[in-house]
């Protein structure tokens, strides 16, 4: 009697055929916990299935959208190099290539078999590779990574009739976790490239590919540091130069971003591997020196002078340039990156008015420190005796076009100064520790409007920021639910919005507040998404409800396309993480219709609105009739 009319033989073969098939789903399983990426994912599953679990061969191949409707190899096991090229697979269905297991898997989205391959008539182009290899049945299962047969697990078995009903539902299940863990793996890719693209914004000038402003003050923080232990001098010069705005109006954008790639160009060369260069500015740079002193510093702003003067061809035309230099130095004019930036600004002015172009910090023209110092006094005062004013910036819902909310703005009716714009304020505030009274203010002022609102029959809840002393503050939590009692609020009255940089100052402690104000039932914002830096396991761990992407991105996306793919990006991120998507800085109808294109939830911009006071907004909504309009 043949061995496989043997009841025992055939039971204990069907034993070691589940055995095998058991093991390679197991194997793969554990892989798939191991795995950083694809390849090294593909190459131990096809290990796996030869050397742990006993089949003769295995091999992964991705179909190719070639004329010949090819396969080409990824990974194999138990074979030599070539034999997949001699076999040459095609998922063509007209021909006799394309009719083989691969093909056929891939064709049909199904487990291809052939459990005889001596015998099978479709088998007949690979049938003497297969007798020189001595495999006798073979199963091309299909692997579909996000709605896309992208190719297919070959196995193959010496013996014949391999591959029966059970053996073949056991190595369906680990084609499908394979497929799963190549769809994981490239998600995991992709969110990891979108990562380092926002990260690579936050710290590096798009046009240029200089540090920008914020990793120079990282920097300038560093090298204080540093020198600060090494009793050591640090320069730091600001360069603003000349022309930039003529070119821009006279000759177009491109040629003056032409002019300023240039222009980053030779001041890094003059600066050599001394300094740090970065943009700060529209037509503003800086140099940071460490261990230089004041006659290194001058000597070198000379030669930067030297360099920029030299003329630059654009549009057929030769064009010389011209710079100013401030100079600002460690320990000297200041010990911290804030006061080192602005008097090397002071400084920059000074040399735009002298006839050298190159000053030295001198102090007598920082009047800003006086106003500062002066501001500093009224600010308490101000909010005591109510000369804040409460405005507003309306959000709009970009698919009913309806409006949502508005975010609660801050402005000050200054005695003096007239009215004075956040930016005035807001920075001196936190610095001298008057924030926490100012979002007091505007938390009673907009909880006090929400109530005038609902009172005249708008619903619509009005966000308000809070920064990082107020999520320092011990009695946050309290002053907000004894404003709640005050004006018998319910928590979708308001919102809160928080950056980015806020919330990585001190990670930790901002999850556990974050969590307190979630509590209160009230929805979270992350702000200025894009400029902070915080890691994708960080932003999942945060009990926010939506994130608003940076205007600095939103408002170059249609012309810039990196802008637009951190756009496209963090929207794709956001909702995998299950969170809105409000964009700022929407100035216009092409932004808009972009933003509706990615599926963004929410927009905020002068498209929209300029900031309106507060009393004014349920007048404005009245009249706008949003849903109606276009920009």
């Amino acid at each position: 009697m043949p061995a496989n009319d043997d009841p025992i033989n055939s039971s204990a073969g069907d034993f070691q055929r589940l055995k095998r098939a058991l093991r390679t789903l197991s194997a793969t399983n554990h892989a798939l916990l191991r795995a950083s990426n694809e390849k090294t994912l593909l190459n131990e599953i096809c290990r796996v299935a030869v050397e742990e679990a006993g089949y003769i061969m295995a091999c992964v191949a991705y179909k190719a959208h070639d004329a010949a409707k090819s396969i080409p190899l990824v990974a194999y096991a138990g074979f030599e190099t070539g034999f997949w090229e001699q076999a040459a697979p095609s998922w063509d269905a007209d021909s006799a290539r394309g009719r083989g297991v691969a093909g056929t898997a891939i064709l049909t989205g199904k487990p291809a078999i052939i459990r005889n391959v001596l015998a099978d008539p479709n088998f007949a182009p690979f049938r003497e590779l297969a007798i020189e290899r001595g495999y006798r049945s073979v199963i091309g299962l299909p692997l579909k990574v996000e709605g896309d047969m992208i190719g297919v697990l070959c196995i193959y078995a010496p013996e014949p009739d391999a591959f029966d009903g059970d053996e073949v539902g056991l190595l369906g299940q680990t084609a499908e976790d394979l497929a799963y863990g190549i769809e994981s793996l490239r998600l995991r890719l992709r969110n990891k490239e979108a990562e380092e693209t926002i990260k690579r914004l936050a710290y590096f000038d798009s046009l240029t590919g200089l540090p920008n402003r914020t990793q120079l003050r990282e920097r300038l923080e560093q090298g204080i540091a540093e020198m600060k232990q090494q009793r050591r001098p640090l320069a730091l010069l600001h360069v603003r130069v000349s022309r930039f705005r003529e070119i821009n109006e006279t000759l177009g954008h491109l040629e003056g971003d032409k002019f300023l790639q240039e222009t980053a160009s030779r001041l890094a060369k003059a600066a050599g591997e001394t300094g740090t260069v970065a943009r700060t500015g529209e037509d503003e740079f800086a140099i940071l020196l460490p261990k230089r002193d004041a006659e290194f510093a001058t000597r070198m702003a000379r030669k930067i002078l030297v360099t920029l003067y030299e003329p630059v061809e654009l549009s057929g035309l030769m064009l010389d340039s011209r710079a100013a230099i401030g100079i600002a130095l460690f320990p000297g004019h200041g010990t911290d990156p804030t006061a080192l930036m602005r008097r090397a600004s002071v400084a920059l002015y000074q040399a735009e008015h002298s006839g050298s172009g190159i000053a030295v910090y001198t102090g007598t023209l920082d009047a800003e420190s006086a106003r500062r110092l002066a501001l500093m006094g009224d600010l308490r005062h101000a909010v005591e005796s109510n000369e804040l004013l409460l405005y507003c910036q309306p959000k709009v819902h970009i698919s009913s076009r309806r409006v949502c909310g508005a975010e609660a703005l801050v402005r000050w009716q200054h005695p003096q100064h007239g009215l004075l714009n956040p930016a005035a304020f807001i920075k001196l505030a936190e610095n001298t520790g008057q924030i926490t009274p100012l979002t007091y203010w505007i938390l009673d002022a907009a909880l006090g409007q929400s109530y005038a609102w609902r009172e005249a029959g708008l619903a619509q809840p009005l966000a308000i920021n809070l920064s990082a002393h107020d999520l320092r503050d011990p009695r946050l939590l309290d002053r907000i639910g004894s404003s709640f009692a005050t004006w018998g609020a319910q928590p979708d009255w308001i919102q809160f919005e928080l950056t980015e940089s806020t919330l990585m100052e001190d990670p930790v402690g901002a999850l556990v507040t974050l969590a307190r104000l979630k509590d209160l039932g009230v929805e979270l914002f992350i702000d200025d998404f894009g400029t902070g830096y915080s890691s994708l396991a960080y932003l999942q761990k945060l009990p926010v409800d939506s994130i608003k992407i940076d205007q600095s991105f939103v408002g170059k996306m249609t012309a810039k396309e990196d802008s637009a793919v951190i756009v496209r990006s963090t929207i794709e991120l956001a909702h995998n993480l299950g969170l809105q998507v409000v964009a700022e800085g929407v100035e216009n109808e092409e932004t808009w219709t972009r933003l509706a294109t990615l599926g963004c939830d929410v927009a905020q911009g002068y498209c929209i609105s300029m900031p309106i006071p507060a009393e004014d907004f349920k007048d404005w909504v009245d009249r706008s009739r949003w849903h109606a309009r276009t920009c």
